[in-house]
C-alpha cells in the first residue's frame, strides 16, 4: 500500500490485508539499511490473526520517497505523521535495533496513542564503532559484510532448504543501498543510532507496557547492552517484560517463530 506522508509515498506492507477500522493496528520498523521485508514472517501472520499491519518503508529506503531520516527523532516523527496520514488512531509499534530506537521515541512522541512498545535487538545507548561508521561511508559493500557476519549467529537457520540468511541479508542491504541514489542511508543510519541520546527520557514518558526481545548471541547489540533501558523503565514504573531469544541480532530471519511468538502473545495483553 502506498499513501501520501509528509508530500511523499510512503509504502507500507499490509500483509496482503486491507486496513479495517475495527481492528488494533500494528507498526513494524525496520533497522539501517532494511526494509519492510525482514519482518515479512511476523507482519503477515499478524494480518491474518486480527490485526492492521503496517511494515513500512522508512522515508528514502526501498519504495518509499522522500528525505531519508538523519536522527532518531526525525524517523519518530514520521512514524506520527504516518498513523496521522492514515487516520490511526492508536497503534503497536514494533522496532528493530535502529527502528527500536525509532519506536522508542515515536511511542513517548504519541503518548496514549501507543498501545504497546516492542524493542527487538535494542540498545541504548546504541553505539556504532567509528571504523564501521567510516566503512558504511567509503567502503559500504565492506562494511555490509561486516554487519552481516556480526549480525548473525548461524548462517542457515532452520527455516527450508537453500534458505541463506547470510546471502539474503547481502543481497538486502545493496538492494536499499542502491534505492537511494542521492543519499547513503547506510551511513546515515548508523549516525542516527550513534548520536541518539534521549533513549531514558523516552522510557520514562511512554504510556504504554514494554517488550524487550533480545538475542543472547547478539554481538551487534549485546543483551548487557539493554539493562540500562530495562532497568529505566523498571524504575520508572513501565510494565517490562523481557524475552530472551537464542540467536544473535537479526532475530526475525534466525529465530522468526519464537519472535513471533514473543511479538504475539505481548500485543494479546491488552493495556
Amino acid at each position: 500500500m502506498d499513501v501520501q506522508v509528509n508530500g511523499s509515498p510512503t509504502y507500507c506492507y499490509t500483509g496482503g490485508k486491507p486496513l479495517d477500522p475495527g481492528q488494533p493496528t500494528v507498526v513494524f520498523i525496520h533497522g539501517v539499511l532494511n526494509d519492510h521485508s525482514v519482518w515479512a514472517l511476523q507482519s503477515r501472520y499478524m494480518a491474518h490473526h486480527g490485526w492492521n499491519v503496517l511494515a513500512v518503508d522508512l522515508p528514502g529506503h526501498g519504495r518509499s520517497r522522500g528525505d531519508a531520516p538523519a536522527s532518531v527523532e526525525q524517523a519518530a516523527d514520521f512514524i506520527n505523521a504516518l498513523l496521522d496520514a492514515l487516520g490511526i488512531q492508536q497503534a503497536a509499534l514494533v522496532g528493530h535495533s535502529w527502528g527500536s530506537l525509532i519506536a522508542l521515541e515515536a511511542a513517548a512522541r504519541l503518548g496514549a496513542r501507543a498501545s504497546h512498545l516492542v524493542l527487538v535487538g535494542t540498545a541504548y545507548p546504541m553505539k556504532v564503532s567509528p571504523a564501521l561508521i567510516e566503512a558504511a561511508l567509503h567502503e559500504p559493500e565492506k562494511a555490509l559484510r561486516m554487519v552481516n557476519v556480526f549480525s548473525r549467529s548461524t548462517l542457515a537457520p532452520p527455516l527450508g532448504a537453500g534458505f541463506w540468511v547470510y546471502g539474503a541479508g547481502m543481497a538486502l542491504g545493496r538492494r536499499v543501498l542502491r534505492s537511494n541514489p542521492q543519499v547513503n542511508v547506510f551511513h546515515r543510519g548508523f549516525v542516527a543510532c550513534d548520536s541518539y541520546a534521549n533513549g531514558e527520557q523516552a522510557i520514562a514518558a511512554i504510556q504504554c507496557p514494554v517488550l524487550f526481545a533480545l538475542g543472547n548471541l547478539d554481538q551487534m547489540t549485546p543483551p548487557k547492552a539493554a539493562q540500562g533501558l530495562i532497568q529505566a523503565a523498571r524504575a520508572a514504573g513501565k510494565q517490562v517484560q523481557v524475552a530472551q531469544l537464542p540467536v544473535g541480532h537479526h532475530q526475525m530471519s534466525e529465530a522468526p517463530d519464537a519472535t513471533l511468538q514473543a511479538i504475539r502473545g505481548f500485543l494479546a495483553q491488552r493495556p
